[in-house]
Parts: structure tokens; sequence; C-alpha cells
């Protein structure tokens, strides 16, 4: 998941705060947005068991301007061309947890922790309407390609609040399947479960909302919700069926502090 990138990025903003005067700015310089609340999503992909886990909150954006918005399952990047700009596109990191066989209660293979990277595209036709594709690769870990497709409708008041809600749709590659959902003839033989070789294609389908809430001039509340149903091979796997669960939730909340770094002090 990509909270762990982002606690090194909200790490080394504490340290740029605590080395920052108190004394007010303006006159340009950044905007530090940074917080930490608590998440639950699935332990790895088709699982029916959560667990509670860290949310960190990080961004920064010219002083002076309007929060930006970013969905919450965005993966980690920036964009090449500008958050404003029509079309962007630039680098995506997102990170999955391991899957061990305790975690699941049968002998259907370990999966590692896996870093996907690669890229992403998007189109913001209109301020309230963003469209965005990722395409990441695995290594380590599932070894497997995979991508993810959403829209955004996007309701906001650029100094109080951003509310984002949206179709997602997940594919993967047939090492990612394999690697999650695929029962080998070894496996079934010491499970009991059938044999099952998953093909590549769409895996899931769901939703995701987010809210950023401004409660003062510098404090706020972020949260979001979301859900994906797993259809197709993942959605007809043995593994799904018996130890986990189609239907995946996720959703946390924390809170946050902004303030500016840079720029001219105020006398």
């Amino acid at each position: 998941m990509p909270q762990m990138n982002r606690t090194a990025l909200a790490t080394a903003a504490i340290l740029a705060f605590a080395a920052t005067p108190a004394a007010a700015q303006d006159g340009g310089g950044l905007t530090i947005t940074i917080g930490a609340g608590a998440q639950t999503y699935p332990q790895y992909p088709g699982a029916d068991s959560y667990g509670i886990n860290p949310l960190p909150i990080f961004g920064f954006r010219r002083a002076g301007t309007p929060m930006g918005f970013e969905a919450p399952d965005d993966g980690i990047g920036l964009g090449i061309l500008g958050r404003d700009s029509v079309v962007n596109f630039g680098p995506a990191v997102r990170f999955q947890n391991k899957r061990d066989e305790d975690d699941v209660g049968a002998a259907v293979g370990n999966v590692g922790f896996t870093v996907e990277a690669g890229g992403f595209v998007e189109l913001l036709p209109a301020p309230n309407f963003r469209l965005r594709a990722e395409l990441r690769q695995g290594l380590g870990g599932h070894k497997g390609l995979v991508g993810d497709i959403g829209a955004d409708f996007i309701v906001r008041d650029e100094n109080t609040y951003i509310f984002s809600i949206g179709p997602r749709l997940r594919w993967a590659d047939n090492d990612f399947h394999d690697a999650y959902f695929g029962v080998t003839p070894t496996v079934s033989g010491a499970t009991g479960l059938a044999a099952f070789d998953p093909n590549s294609g769409f895996y899931a389908v769901g939703a995701v909302a987010g809210l950023t809430y401004k409660l003062g001039d510098n404090w706020g509340l972020q949260g979001y919700a979301g859900y994906d149903r797993l259809i197709g091979d993942a959605g007809n796997s043995p593994i799904v069926a018996a130890f986990g669960s189609r239907s995946q939730f996720s959703g946390g909340a924390g809170l946050f502090i902004e303030f500016n770094i840079g720029g001219r002090r105020s006398r």
C-alpha cells in the first residue's frame, strides 16, 4: 500500500517544520499538509480478513493556491505537466502487502511484498470530472502487470472541502492471477481445493469516495471509503470461495495540519 512512501515524506516534512520559525510567512513558498489517522483494507487480494493500519497524510502546494485534488487510491506519483493541466502523465508507484499461508489458513503458497512501479495518464476535461489510468509492473512478490481505470466526479469549495466519488475497474495479467487466485496441482493435492488456472483480465470492479474538509484555517479532516467486487477468474477462484471473500472493503480517516515554509516573512 502507498502509505509506506508517504510516511517517509511525512517524516521529512516534520523535520522541515521543526526547522521553520514560527512567524507567519507570505510572499511565495510552499504550503505543507501533514497528518495521520487509521485505515483498514484486506490483508491481501481476495482476503476476508482486515487489519488496522496507519494512514499518513502528506501533500504540498504553492502557498496561496487552493487545495489540489487526488483520489484516495491514486498511486504515488508526480504529474509532469502540472496539477491543473487538462492532460497529465507521470510515474506511479504502489505497494502490495505480502500474503502468508498462515493468513489464508491453508497451504496455498506465499506471495512476497510487492513494489508496483509504472506510470499514469489522466484527463481533466472539466474542473469537476477526471479520468485516470495507471499501469504498473510488480517488482518481486506477484511479479504481475496490473492496471486501474477510474473516473471521479469532484465537488469542491476551494477553501473548505473537496469531495470525490467514482467507479473503478481493475485489470491484471496471468502472473498476478496465478499468484493470488490460482491453484496448482500440488496445492490442490495438499488442500483439497480444485485445480484452477486463471487467465489475465479484469479482476475487480468497484468505487471509491474521498473527502478533505478544513476544520479551521490550518486544521482539517481527510477520509475515504472504497469497495471492490472480485469478478471473472478472480471471483471464481477456489481460494476466494473457501478462504476469502469476493467483497473487498477499505476505508480510513485522519486529521491534518497545514503550514507554510519559504517565502517572505510578514513583519
